[in-house]
């Protein structure tokens, strides 16, 4: 029987739709570029006949001329796919359709599946959202031509457009219609629209909406996520109540199961995703849950399925849906995972913005469901340095061979010498600044299928550590250099690599042109760990890494060692704050003191339980660790972007205010006022001891209000500590290697083992619930499945995972008995620490 491959489903499912593609410009939008950017999807599209494949929300007139096709014909087709709904996409839609010339089609392409568009809040779709979609996009397609047919025959310019010759139609307008663009680009560019019913008048416009499930982020053939800025992942997760704590987290598990009028948009976009990834890959689920959320999601999956679905013939497999919330502390810890220290300190691509933004009204953003703005999986891998480097090096010795040429040729004439060395060496500066510039450019990204002789890089990478994966890229890099014959002027030394030994061996393999291209996967992945391993980014980790060690052996200490071990932290904080300009590498920030914080009381709900919403910790050794913060804050006024103290705009002005009051200022300069003219300030003196009092005043009012605001920080830390963990699978004896292990790892492991999981919940298929009611009467009931009883486990966590879990989850499953089990590991998105925290105290926090 065949394994179960993300990737090549994705492919497969872009093949099913190549009728389409042919001869037609193919736009995509920035969650389905991020998809087939992993996927290695955009030869593909070329090879199936795309014309071109372009940027949906970054659409120009000039995309039709950038052609692959040998048809010199301009092309009447373009096809749309995005991971948003469509009412989302409707605007960018719109503007291809008015600004491109000749399209007689449209085939539009949405991850997003027409019941889920109709179900989502405040969507104008019904039940027949696709056919209903298209009459809206012709609709205001035609109402814009309209619109602006009747502005050009206003303002008399309407003869000069119809004496054009159709053959050059637009091309007089590109420029223009790229200014527009920027602008009012949907009142504007259409100027190059209404050629269509001068050479077409008798075609009517094509527009078909087909639902494409299969845009996802697939790290291997077994790990996936959800694209950054689809609808899915973009979704909120959960409202504010008593138990949320993060639009992008589920809530805290309290055994309940909500209303279903209360289901939050992401538990329905996700439980339609999950359900349609289902039937594209061919499986019949057997669906478990774990968390609040995640059976609120398997009773929508139960739901959706049907005596249809299930009676086709389907390869059996369990869905095991996991909130994120059940462990926190995994993704908010620095662990041992080459990927994660990658992820965490290259560069993501810049979010794409709607131009239309800031012209949506305020009731509507009031009305429309949250939506989060999630980190990019793009990552901008630096290349630059090791394509350009070599040229600024050669012009340097250039111009130094010239100046002792030019020296020793001519010593009388000097002085023109001087000139023309000055005039050769400002040119070369300029091309090295040319260089440089154009190497900004040169970002490499990662691409799931790039390969080794059949070894895919960054599958090889998530099972490894941080050491084994330097050393497995040292190996690929050196193979790759004999494979090339190039020789190499330095000794590399066995074991692991040092960052002057990488570096040299990217320099090498990337020196000739034909030797980059042909092996430009692993040139970016030793670059990116190169960048992640550099003494700046490796310091701050292995600090972070350190930190949290010591926060755990603390943990199993007692609670006074750990609140000192948080304050003392803390306090370091505000030892970096006030000598910013020392700062050195390895201190931390108080926004990392904060998430170690978290990650201190997190540990502390665990080991030190305490009855109902309290604190683990005592009020005196809370007071320290508030202290603490507060004196921190007012050394780092900055820190005020997080949620918690939005509004305290003036914590800057606390500080100097403080240091006036020191009496050993400029007495002498006192004095000498005084003899100067007392009479004439005697009024003045009472006036500005009143200024002196308000501000003293306003201070007080506004160290008040901080700690106010510190005191609902800890409240929230309360929320923290206070997480139903899975007492089943904690094991908090020191000598158990599995002690440090993340929840899916133990998770995954009881499961293997056979043994019941507290809390894990199963849901009945349509037929078994027919059995359950039905047929059971009689005595024909049918047993509950067990996961380990299959032969496929999708693992599905909502809210994210990171790269520890993924190395983790295939650790339990090498070391179980079933280690043919084919495992799938989904999530919402890709966390790293920053995420957490961001997630946790920005803007979405509900703190």
């Amino acid at each position: 029987m065949a394994t179960v491959d993300v990737i090549k489903c994705c492919l497969d499912a872009i093949r099913q739709i190549s009728e389409n593609i042919k001869d037609a410009i193919v736009y995509l939008d920035a969650g389905s570029s991020e998809s087939f950017q992993f996927v290695g999807a955009f030869p593909l599209f070329l090879e199936l006949g795309a014309r071109a494949v372009c940027s949906l929300e970054n659409m120009s007139a000039l995309d039709k001329a950038v052609d692959w096709s040998t048809d010199s014909d301009s092309a009447r087709k373009i096809v749309v796919i995005t991971s948003r709904l469509l009412i989302d996409a409707h605007r960018y839609i719109l503007r291809c359709l008015s600004t491109l010339q000749n399209v007689r089609h449209c085939a539009m392409y949405t991850s997003i599946s027409e019941v889920a568009h109709s179900t989502y809040p405040n969507s104008p779709l019904g039940p027949d959202a696709f056919h209903e979609y298209e009459s809206l996009l012709n609709q205001d397609y035609e109402e814009l031509l309209k619109k602006h047919e009747t502005d050009r025959i206003l303002s008399g310019n309407i003869s000069l457009k119809e004496s054009t010759n159709s053959e050059d139609e637009g091309w007089s307008e590109l420029t223009s219609i790229e200014d527009n663009i920027t602008g009012h680009e949907n009142e504007d560019a259409v100027s190059s629209a209404r050629p269509h019913q001068e050479d077409d008048s008798g075609q009517k416009l094509m527009l078909s909406v087909h639902h494409f499930p299969l845009i996802l982020c697939p790290f291997s053939p077994k790990v996936f996520v959800l694209p950054s800025e689809g609808s899915v992942a973009e979704a909120s997760l959960s409202a504010e109540h008593e138990n949320s704590i993060s639009s992008g987290l589920p809530p805290l598990s309290t055994g309940k199961l909500a209303d279903t009028d209360d289901v939050s948009p992401g538990a329905t976009l996700t439980a339609q995703f999950l359900y349609h990834l289902a039937l594209k890959m061919d499986l019949k689920l057997e669906i478990f849950s774990l968390g609040d959320l995640s059976k609120t999601v398997g009773k929508l999956l139960t739901d959706m399925s049907s005596l249809y679905d299930v009676g086709r013939r389907k390869r059996s497999a369990g869905l095991l849906i996991i909130d994120r919330t059940l462990d926190l502390l995994t993704p908010c810890s620095h662990g041992d995972s080459l990927v994660d220290r990658i992820f965490s300190s290259l560069p993501r691509r810049q979010r794409v913005t709607s131009l239309n933004q800031t012209r949506v009204s305020q009731s509507q953003l009031k009305n429309d469901p949250l939506k989060l703005e999630r980190a990019p999986l793009s990552v901008e891998i630096p290349l630059e340095k090791f394509i350009i480097e070599e040229n600024a090096k050669s012009n340097s010795q250039l111009l130094k061979t010239l100046e002792a040429f030019l020296v020793g040729w001519n010593t009388v004439d000097s002085d023109s010498q001087t000139v023309e060395l000055m005039k050769l060496s400002k040119k070369l500066s300029d091309e090295s600044c040319f260089q440089h510039n154009e190497g900004e450019l040169l970002h490499g990204s990662f691409v799931s299928t790039d390969n080794f002789h059949g070894a895919p890089y960054l599958e090889a990478m998530l099972d490894r550590r941080t050491k084994d994966g330097a050393m497995l890229i040292k190996k690929w890099l050196q193979e790759s250099l004999r494979r090339e014959n190039i020789s190499l002027d330095v000794k590399i030394r066995p074991g692991f690599p040092s960052n002057s030994e990488l570096q040299s061996l990217v320099k090498a393999l990337a020196k000739r042109q034909s030797s980059f291209l042909k092996n430009k996967g692993i040139i970016q992945l030793a670059a990116s760990a190169l960048h992640a391993l550099d003494q700046l980014h490796s310091a701050s980790w292995d600090a972070f890494n350190s930190a949290e060690k010591i926060l755990h052996v603390n943990a199993a200490d007692t609670s006074q060692s750990l609140a000192a071990q948080i304050s003392d932290l803390i306090n370091k904080t505000a030892l970096v704050a006030s000598q910013v300009q020392k700062k050195n590498q390895g201190l931390f920030t108080l926004q990392d003191a904060l998430l170690l914080a978290i990650i201190g009381y997190i540990l502390a709900g665990e080991n030190f339980p305490t009855s109902g919403s309290g604190s683990p910790f005592s009020w005196q050794e809370e007071r320290f660790m508030k202290d603490a913060i507060v004196d921190a804050i007012l050394e780092n006024p900055a820190i005020t972007k997080l949620k918690f103290l939005h509004g305290l705009d003036n914590l800057q002005k606390i500080k100097p205010d403080e240091k006036k009051e020191d009496p050993s200022g400029n007495l002498d300069d006192v004095e000498f006022d005084d003899d100067d003219d007392q009479w004439g300030n005697w009024g003045d003196e009472d006036a500005e001891k009143d200024t002196d009092k308000e501000e003293v005043f306003g201070d007080m009012q506004l160290k008040l209000e901080l700690r106010d605001r510190v005191d609902n920080l800890f409240k929230f830390f309360y929320k923290l500590s206070s997480m139903k963990r899975n007492s089943a699978l904690e094991s908090r004896r020191n000598d158990d290697p599995s002690s440090s292990k993340g929840l899916l790892y133990k998770l995954l492991t009881s499961i293997l083992d056979k043994n019941d999981v507290p809390g894990m919940e199963y849901h009945s298929s349509t037929v078994g619930r027919l059995f359950k009611s039905g047929f059971g009467r009689f005595g024909l009931g049918q047993a509950k499945p067990s996961l380990v009883e299959q032969n496929v486990i999708l693992i599905f966590v909502i809210g994210g995972i990171n790269g520890v879990e993924v190395r983790e989850v295939q650790q339990a499953l090498t070391e179980s008995s079933r280690p043919d089990i084919e495992l799938i590991l989904g999530g919402t998105t890709f966390l790293t620490p920053n995420n957490m925290l961001e997630l946790l105290l920005g803007q979405y926090s509900h703190i």
